[in-house]
């Protein structure tokens, strides 16, 4: 895809999701292609992927900052607020935190795109 990073997120019934991981866990191979990350329906996913949380996530890749008291500070939100939101992007695997020598986490924006991929055969057959 023109070398940017794509996270592809899985959008699946809860009981499809948790039989796929245990197959794989049991020595499956996931597909080609096939999404690491997965959520239980578009809803949730648009409920992390809010028009702030976005250009939260375009301003940690422009300014890189070096705590997450200055992303705070540059984005007004509070601490609480905000570091409640790097772990729920954290835990989706579109952010990381990386451990700086003096112990400060720094948030890190990993991908520039999220691609949803939606298998209505695979939710068709949870369903029945």
């Amino acid at each position: 895809m023109d070398g940017v990073k794509v996270l592809r997120i899985g959008v699946a019934p809860a009981g499809y999701v948790k039989k796929r991981m245990i197959e794989i866990a049991r020595g499956g191979k996931p597909s080609h292609g096939e999404p690491k990350v997965w959520v239980s329906s578009l809803d949730s996913l648009a409920k992390v992927l809010t028009e702030s949380n976005m250009r939260l996530l375009r301003q940690i890749k422009a300014t890189s900052p070096q705590s997450l008291t200055e992303l705070a500070r540059q984005s007004g939100r509070s601490l609480s607020n905000l570091s409640r939101t790097l772990h729920t992007l954290d835990r989706l695997g579109i952010v990381a935190f990386v451990e700086k020598a003096d112990g400060r986490k720094v948030p890190t924006v990993l991908y520039a795109k999220v691609q949803p991929v939606v298998d209505f055969a695979e939710a068709r057959s949870e369903a029945a």
